[in-house]
């Protein structure tokens, strides 16, 4: 089994990709306090990437961190038109309408997934390089549910209208436990899910495609239809899986038990576990801040 390391390339920056009139977002700060710690070796004999976010985190990168996390799922520029007539403040027409509810379920649950597949997107889009589109979570038919469909699909491909064999596509499953408790086999349900991806990602990037022909972004739709016929256009394909734990249910011994011998792109499947004190009330602390500094 290969690792996304082993595919590595030059980064693109992704929003020049997309023809974006907004500058590029650089790296996140945040970032920094997200460090590789020695990995795990599975019963199997694959390797499980595992990362610590560090904590605490400074005050300059937990605002920036939270203004990503506010124009995922609402730019700013729309807030104000959104909110006209409903006589609520930005912070409550965020808390209240767009993110996921604190503490009526299943609001908090959805919470801890989209934190969950927001860090891994961060870490796919930027240190492993791949442009990982978000469109999803601004499009929610309701705030307290997640999204259908594969989790994080990430591009690679330095000119989608002349396609290459060695372009890349990396689709990834992100499972969360941020609260404590035994270890609920979290990165098993991932790989399984991952197992699913070729079969979805069909659906996934049609509705990727739609979003962005409704929003005008030309650029970017000719991205996601490079890799809409592997059969005439082929590409490489990477599958992910990642499972993002509080230290309470961080569990070497039961990690080391996952098996992937079932998944269908076994010897291109990266795994990948994130741990970090408290990340439950991380979550809930980067969902205010967002609200506050709108």
């Amino acid at each position: 089994m290969t690792t996304l390391q082993d595919h590595a390339a030059v980064p693109f920056g992704p929003l020049a990709l997309v023809g974006s009139s907004a500058a590029p977002l650089a790296r996140p700060l945040y970032l920094q306090y997200l460090v590789p710690t020695e990995p795990i070796a599975l019963v199997g004999g694959e390797r499980c990437e595992v990362w610590e976010l560090k904590l605490p985190i400074d005050e300059a990168s937990l605002s920036d961190w939270a203004m990503r996390f506010r124009q995922t799922y609402c730019l700013d520029s729309h807030i104000d038109v959104l909110r006209d007539g409903l006589d609520k403040s930005r912070a409550e027409y965020l808390v209240e309408l767009v993110f996921p509810d604190k503490s009526k379920p299943p609001g908090p649950g959805v919470r801890s997934g989209d934190f969950a597949e927001l860090l891994i997107s961060d870490y796919v889009e930027h240190l492993l390089g791949y442009w990982v589109p978000r469109t999803k979570y601004a499009e929610k038919g309701s705030r307290n549910e997640s999204v259908k469909g594969v989790d994080i699909v990430g591009f690679r491909c330095p000119s989608p209208v002349n396609p290459a064999p060695d372009d890349e596509m990396l689709t990834f499953e992100v499972k969360a436990q941020l609260s404590g408790g035994k270890y609920d086999d979290r990165l098993q349900v991932a790989v399984k899910d991952s197992g699913k991806d070729y079969l979805r990602s069909a659906e996934t990037l049609a509705t990727m495609k739609r979003r962005m022909h409704l929003a005008g972004q030309g650029e970017s739709v000719k991205v996601v239809q490079r890799f809409q016929n592997p059969v005439d256009r082929p590409y490489v394909l990477l599958s992910g899986a990642a499972t993002v734990l509080s230290d309470e249910a961080f569990d070497e011994p039961a990690l080391k038990l996952t098996s992937t011998h079932e998944h269908n792109n076994a010897k291109r499947l990266s795994l990948v576990a994130v741990r970090g004190k408290d990340l439950m009330a991380l979550a809930h602390a980067l969902y205010q801040r967002a609200a506050d500094e709108a």
